[in-house]
């Protein structure tokens, strides 16, 4: 019976170490960027003489990365109008032609997609408007933040206005404010925060999306982006030129980081400007394991007052392990 015993106490061990090593060797995303370097350029939407594309955000469900942005568009008559628009991709190479789904109006340019959430049943994008109706170089003090919804990604429901300031403030009072980010709390899951460009970076938070309280402001640069890792919340935004990092544990105290210009000094379609740098988490994600950085670059072709802004702005991508190192298609070692 003792020798019966350990036979079998043998064969138990052998399957589970078997079954360990089977784990280990293969896992659910590969931690290797090999698929990615499979990519021959880093632009993923090349801007033009009348056509720009900005503020990416990006989500992977059921098999796709959706990819949502502003796409800016010089007309024959030289109006200018911004949307937000829509491609989706399944392995990062091939993308849909974009598709724009806000309206043609001066007076509202929904565009900047901050990012996309989910929450409860329905998928939330926010957005910003961004009123230029007299052909303003920039939005003008109506520019307001909102959230769309839909169940597939694909078809949106109508904006909702986001009174990040509560209830009693209404439109008038809000104040011009851009570049809305929806992240949940990562210690308290069902309060979601709202960030804001005004008066530098501002935060507001709420449990339905409806109801406001503004919580605050601190220095950052626009297009905020932010992700948690290792219970510390790092946050993208941008200055100047680049794309800024810093690290907060409660998003009261912030510490500076790195300034990322990633490959800007061998790309001629960002030699203006890197920006708007859009972080996904997709370490889970079969075939890429990382984290990538969505961003765009500017050119500014000389004697083109536009350039950079209304037209030549182009849409990049970037990947890291570590949210430290970064790498691209075509880096140089």
């Amino acid at each position: 019976m003792q020798a019966k015993g350990r036979m079998l106490k043998n064969t138990i061990q052998r399957i589970t170490t078997v079954l360990v090593a089977s784990l280990v060797l293969t896992p659910t995303c590969a931690p290797t960027d090999d698929w990615l370097r499979t990519l021959r350029s880093p632009v993923i939407f090349r801007g033009n003489a009348t056509t720009a594309y900005r503020d990416p955000a990006a989500i992977y469900s059921d098999g796709w990365f959706h990819l949502f942005l502003t796409l800016t568009r010089i007309e024959p008559d030289g109006q200018v109008f911004e949307y937000v628009a829509w491609s989706k991709s399944a392995d990062l190479k091939h993308w849909t032609p974009p598709k724009t789904f806000t309206p043609r109006n001066k007076s509202l340019n929904y565009s900047s997609p901050g990012d996309i959430i989910r929450f409860g049943r329905e998928w939330i994008l926010c957005v910003q408007t961004y009123p230029r109706p007299a052909g303003e170089q920039y939005g003008n003090d109506d520019a307001r933040i909102w959230i769309l919804r839909s169940t597939d990604l694909e078809h949106w429901g109508a904006p909702e206005l986001l009174l990040v300031k509560g209830p009693h403030v209404p439109f008038p009072g809000l104040g011009r404010m851009i570049d809305p980010f929806l992240l949940q709390d990562k210690d308290d899951p069902g309060k979601w925060w709202c960030f804001f460009k005004q008066n530098g970076m501002s935060r507001s938070w709420s449990r339905d999306l409806k109801n406001w309280t503004f919580a605050g402001s601190a220095r950052a640069g626009e297009n905020v982006s932010v992700v948690v890792r290792d219970n510390y919340y790092v946050l993208f935004h941008s200055p100047e030129n680049g794309i800024g990092v810093k690290r907060s544990a409660d998003l009261k105290h912030w510490d500076d980081g790195e300034l990322l210009t990633l490959g800007q000094r061998d790309w001629n379609w960002a030699r203006g400007r890197i920006t708007a740098g859009f972080v996904l988490d997709a370490r889970r994600v079969p075939r890429i394991g990382k984290y990538l950085m969505f961003f765009h670059g500017s050119d500014y072709p000389e004697g083109d007052p536009r350039g950079g802004f209304d037209n030549f702005a182009s849409i990049g991508l970037a990947w890291s392990s570590d949210l430290r190192t970064w790498a691209w298609p075509g880096k140089r070692s």
